[in-house]
């Protein structure tokens, strides 16, 4: 029993050692600027183990030198009251939740149904002595994920966490968001995640994105460039190969409507 209770009191105390570690992390984030992100770390060894080389983008921007147009138009698209809460949005969790559940019940009678059509296929081919097909790609569809998380929870999982979905890594990720809330001001967690946000492959903050997409510098952008760039967040290396795609540009009007009552913190 007693070495039972020693487990839990190290595991205790080294889950206690890592909070402290990233509370220190962040605190010093109130003073330098953050060199590379967790996500960061994986996407470069992801690319040079699958490439053999390193294209990579990235230099750092203060406040001042990013446009007000980006950081009105990605708090439009990205987490509309990001000056008022305190990091996480519960409501907006909860019905990502719903929304999610939903859709892995759609996908599941979807699998099964065509599991049912594909076992039928392959007995009636078997039957005629014919070769069986092959099985349709709605045995491996996946449901589309939604989130529900404000930018200061984007930039604790992109600073410190993994991609991995558990109860555990949410857990963190909202611990980091609270301690991010507590010790830095918004100006300051938009302006870190501003400067360390996917924008494409190899393709990281707002300097290189505009370099990149509209070769001009981050305070330069105009407010439907900015607003084309904020459609890109939720999956830059899909909107990449085409940023001038109807439904970028689409999107990006509507975005660019709404950037006008758009709080700046």
């Amino acid at each position: 029993m007693r070495a039972v209770w020693r487990i839990v009191l190290l595991t205790l105390l080294c889950g206690g050692a890592l909070q402290l570690y990233f509370l220190a992390r962040i605190a010093l984030m109130t003073v330098v600027d953050p060199q590379s992100t967790a996500f960061q770390r994986s996407e470069a060894a992801r690319i040079l183990l699958t490439q053999g080389q390193l294209p990579w983008s990235q230099a750092w921007r203060d406040d001042t030198q990013i446009a007000s147009h980006l950081k009105r138009a990605v708090i439009a698209s990205e987490d509309a009251n990001f000056v008022d809460h305190g990091g996480v949005e519960w409501d907006a969790l909860e019905k990502a939740w719903q929304k999610n559940s939903r859709a892995q019940e759609r996908t599941e009678k979807l699998r099964a149904a065509a599991q049912a059509r594909y076992e039928r296929a392959v007995e009636r081919a078997q039957r005629r002595g014919r070769t069986p097909p092959p099985p349709p790609n709605a045995l491996t569809a996946t449901p589309k994920v939604i989130g529900g998380s404000t930018i200061t929870q984007q930039l604790a999982k992109n600073l410190f966490l993994s991609s991995e979905r558990s109860f555990l890594r949410k857990g963190q990720e909202f611990a980091i968001t609270f301690m991010l809330e507590g010790l830095l001001s918004k100006e300051r967690i938009l302006t870190i995640y501003l400067n360390n946000v996917e924008w494409g492959e190899g393709l990281f903050g707002a300097q290189a994105a505009a370099r990149h997409y509209f070769r001009v510098d981050a305070g330069q952008l105009t407010p439907l460039q900015a607003a084309r760039l904020a459609v890109m967040l939720p999956a830059p290396k899909r909107f990449e190969k085409q940023p001038a795609s109807g439904y970028v540009v689409g999107r990006a009007g509507t975005i660019a409507a709404r950037m006008g009552g758009v709080e700046l913190p």
